[in-house]
């Protein structure tokens, strides 16, 4: 399914609980018919759908908060959904629901928001036993003019962690989960030596982490690929380099916290990134929920 629903809601097996597509094209739909758009200067926007995230949260079997913070007088949300134990480890799965400038922003990132809200779903219907307790972090301000600075939602969120002396086990940062393209070549590189050493067909995810955290990527890469079906790939790069560090997951390795990035290249294949273009009409649904499958196993595997 691309950009439109089916006669019949889809939805995909993942042990005893079911993704839908139909909830993720509902919420896509939703936050990209916020108007004006949900960027930094219309703090309104953001509130609306700071409370459209809350309020389907509230709705399930979890704990929920909102972390504020300002940023040149204005405040800004962070929402937080719990799940498992109350204490211990955890793993925090987050992604960003701001747009960078006067765009509906349907893969950057409402597809993330609603691949988060999915999983959210998911935890409640199934009630998996959980080994370590499961935060689910929708952030504010992950876009110019504040990428990269310590006012993003998420370097708010690894701050808080870090000083209240946190454990966490992973991070795992949605970002850009819902293009797809079956056309030879539409996947593009940096360089020949990346052309190489992976499809040259743009549809499938990946697995994005800084060197020195191949494990973890590894980990990450074959759970997903046990539980959907999409091809999965991974890479990982020196922290240095751009490419590696390009979303919320960025801040938490400040604090010695592994994180990597669930992505479908962005830029590199999406030609309407941060393009009024970017709508719910150009995304692919049924990999969408592949990927979502996915990390809901990640999540409940790690």
């Amino acid at each position: 399914m691309t950009g439109r629903l089916c006669s019949q809601p889809m939805t995909v097996m993942n042990d005893s609980v079911q993704a839908s597509t139909r909830r993720l094209y509902s919420d896509v739909q939703w936050l990209t018919s916020v108007s004006p758009p949900r960027n930094h200067a219309h703090v309104a926007s953001l509130n609306r759908v700071a409370d459209y995230i809350s309020g389907t949260l509230k709705k399930l079997r979890c704990r929920t908060e909102t972390q504020t913070f300002r940023v040149n007088g204005k405040e800004y949300r962070n929402e937080i959904a719990s799940f498992g134990p109350v204490s211990g480890p955890r793993i925090v799965v987050g992604a960003h629901y701001d747009v960078c400038g006067d765009q509906p922003g349907a893969d950057d990132n409402a597809s993330a928001v609603a691949g988060l809200l999915e999983i959210a779903r998911l935890l409640d219907e199934g009630q998996p036993e959980l080994k370590y307790r499961i935060d689910l972090v929708a952030y504010s301000l992950e876009e110019p003019p504040y990428f990269a600075t310590e006012h993003m939602g998420s370097a708010v969120h690894a701050r808080s962690l870090h000083k209240a002396g946190v454990q966490v086990k992973a991070m795992i940062c949605l970002e850009m989960i819902g293009y797809f393209s079956e056309k030879p070549d539409s996947q593009q590189f940096t360089d020949e030596k990346l052309r190489q050493l992976y499809p040259t067909t743009g549809n499938f995810i990946i697995v994005v982490g800084k060197t020195g955290q191949e494990a973890l990527t590894a980990q990450v890469k074959q759970l997903m690929k046990k539980h959907a079906s999409i091809p999965v790939e991974s890479i990982n790069l020196p922290a240095s380099m751009g490419l590696a560090g390009l979303s919320d997951h960025r801040n938490y390795w400040p604090y010695g916290i592994e994180a990597v990035m669930i992505n479908d290249t962005s830029f590199l294949r999406n030609p309407n990134y941060h393009e009024k273009t970017d709508t719910i009409d150009t995304l692919d649904f049924d990999k969408m929920t592949q990927v979502v499958r996915g990390v809901y196993g990640v999540i409940t595997g790690l």
